[in-house]
């Protein structure tokens, strides 16, 4: 049963601020399966958990930006746990999912499946395992917190459907580990169009449209080209509900990724 009255531990919010960053904006409220599971797990009623989620959104730049407001009754402790966890995005993140997966079995449904298994020839030592362990935490949450902030849509077609999208890298994963989790390095793409963005045959230009690479265009005439991406050359990224991408780290792509 649900305690009643019961002061929020740090270990409580840490949890539900990680929900937070994980969920749409219109998906935090009671209803929400995985707000009811994370409820059950702590003892706690899910419109306490809800109430805790519209808080952090109070607290959240992106929505004062655009005009929406949470509940008025954030506390010390809502704004501490806040602070803590956008001033150290990684430690905490890896903090939370860690605490998550103990928490719950199996632990919060959502995307990153295809990380679900790290193959290895030999038998692993300590810290290989450590280590695989919190790549794979990682690359778990970033890709929920970008598929989250997208809407579960991709950013140029619109494609809805999460088994055929993919949390891409702005800046690579293998060459910039201090932003490998930080949302603002990701897009959420059609796995046809991470796969382009990766190679530096798409791009997007300073004022957020598609521009496609001469080695892309050097493949026409192609139907199947023209139709997926010739069609949408300088369409307007499509801005997510959060964590818009960092504009340093699309010039960096354009620069250095870019196929000219």
């Amino acid at each position: 049963m649900a305690s009643k009255g019961r002061a929020w531990s740090w270990d409580e919010l840490i949890l539900i601020c990680n929900l937070y960053f994980s969920i749409p904006f219109g998906q935090m409220h009671s209803r929400n399966p995985t707000v009811s599971a994370l409820a059950q797990a702590l003892g706690r009623t899910p419109g306490s958990i809800a109430m805790k989620l519209v808080n952090f959104a109070s607290l959240d730049p992106a929505h004062k930006a655009r005009g929406v407001s949470g509940l008025s009754g954030v506390s010390r402790a809502d704004r501490e746990v806040w602070e803590e966890f956008r001033s150290k995005w990684s430690a905490r993140v890896l903090e939370s999912e860690e605490k998550l997966s103990k928490l719950l079995a199996p632990p919060l449904k959502g995307p990153g499946k295809e990380f679900a298994r790290f193959p290895s020839p030999r038998k692993a030592t300590t810290t290989e395992r450590s280590a695989t362990v919190q790549i794979r935490t990682a690359q778990n949450f970033f890709r929920k917190v970008v598929l989250a902030a997208y809407g579960s849509k991709c950013c140029v077609t619109g494609i809805p459907i999460p088994d055929l999208l993919n949390a891409s890298h702005i800046m690579p994963w293998s060459a910039f580990p201090e932003h490998r989790i930080d949302p603002r390095n990701g897009l959420c793409l059609a796995v046809h169009f991470d796969r382009a963005f990766d190679c530096g045959l798409i791009t997007f230009s300073p004022e957020m449209r598609l521009v496609l690479s001469p080695e892309l265009k050097g493949a026409l005439p192609n139907e199947a080209i023209d139709r997926e991406f010739v069609y949408r050359e300088g369409v307007s990224l499509r801005l997510p509900e959060r964590f818009a991408p960092s504009e340093e780290f699309l010039a960096y792509h354009r620069e250095k990724i870019f196929l000219r």
